[in-house]
């Protein structure tokens, strides 16, 4: 067995990289097969946290937190990664480097759609500026635009970055422990993700953070995307069981 797993997975060739290619595959498999899904995962399952008494305790940042901190140290591995093997001749590009250009490229949007987001708003700026009025709070086109580019790029960029990884695994022949070890590794992610939103953990950014009082302006417009859970202003009796799982007795939409 210790055999099977230190041979490369095509015994036909040698696993043989040096020191600039094996680092580019630490950094990058560090940082688009750990981070970027945890740090999605963090935004999408823990906008309430358990043991959070929402919604009366409203607006925990943690997920927050979590998510552009993984994201900032995704772009940080994503340029050492690249320095270490940025190639000089693009006419010996293969797929595995052209589908790395583009999730590079994917990252640089989303960074820019992060740094153009606009403003927030809310109760907690009113006190500041002297009015609630923000693209966040509002939920302006520019905030609708924001959100459905920033998920579907999100996602399918994550998608995107697990092909590039395989074809770069089958490039540097790699053994067959590292496909066994991200293979599970990736199936326990999977795993995790169905039982989060199995158990209603998903909840609305929007609501997360100002609850689903009606007289808060996000709370009348469009319903939030796929598997996403938002109340009405009757569920205030939602409450956490033991297992953590978000329930009401009239869901929203």
């Amino acid at each position: 067995m210790l055999e099977w797993l230190l041979s490369p997975i095509d015994a036909t060739r040698a696993h043989d990289v040096g020191f600039a290619i094996s680092w580019h595959a630490r950094l990058m498999v560090l940082a688009w097969a750990v981070l970027a899904p945890l740090a999605v995962i963090a935004a999408r399952f823990f906008k309430v946290m358990p043991g959070q008494d929402w919604p009366r305790e409203l607006d925990n940042q943690a997920w927050w937190r979590s998510h552009w901190m993984g994201q900032s140290a995704v772009i940080v591995l994503s340029i050492g990664g690249l320095l270490l093997v940025l190639p000089t001749d693009f006419n010996a590009m293969t797929l595995h480097n052209w589908l790395g250009f583009a999730v590079l490229a994917a990252l640089l949007m989303q960074v820019l759609l992060g740094i153009f987001r606009g403003s927030k708003g809310g109760p907690s700026d009113e006190e500041k500026t002297g009015s609630p009025r923000g693209d966040h709070y509002d939920m302006t086109p520019w905030r609708r635009m924001f959100e459905t580019m920033h998920k579907s790029i999100g996602y399918a960029v994550l998608f995107l970055s697990v092909i590039t990884i395989l074809l770069g695994l089958w490039k540097a022949n790699a053994p067959n422990w590292m496909w066994l070890a991200l293979s599970v590794w990736w199936i326990v992610l999977i795993g995790l993700s169905v039982v989060l939103q199995r158990r209603g953990m998903a909840i609305d950014t929007y609501q997360a953070i100002w609850g689903p009082d009606p007289a808060h302006p996000g709370n009348a417009s469009k319903g939030p995307g796929w598997g996403a859970r938002r109340f009405n202003e009757g569920d205030t009796d939602v409450r956490r069981d033991r297992g953590n799982r978000v329930r009401s007795s009239r869901p929203g939409v």
